[in-house]
């Protein structure tokens, strides 16, 4: 699980259904969504 930081709740928390991604330049990031409220969460870096 990682950790990323809902815009909504305004509080960090665990990734549902997170999936890795690559950005269009190239750098790793995972993308998910809150557990809490259903919001999309992005991290960059893995």
């Amino acid at each position: 699980m990682t950790e990323a930081y809902c815009v909504k709740c305004k509080a960090k928390r665990e990734m549902k259904d997170e999936e890795k991604i690559t950005m269009k330049n190239g750098k790793p990031a995972t993308k998910g969504t809150c557990p809490v409220c259903g919001t999309k969460m992005f991290r960059i870096g893995g």
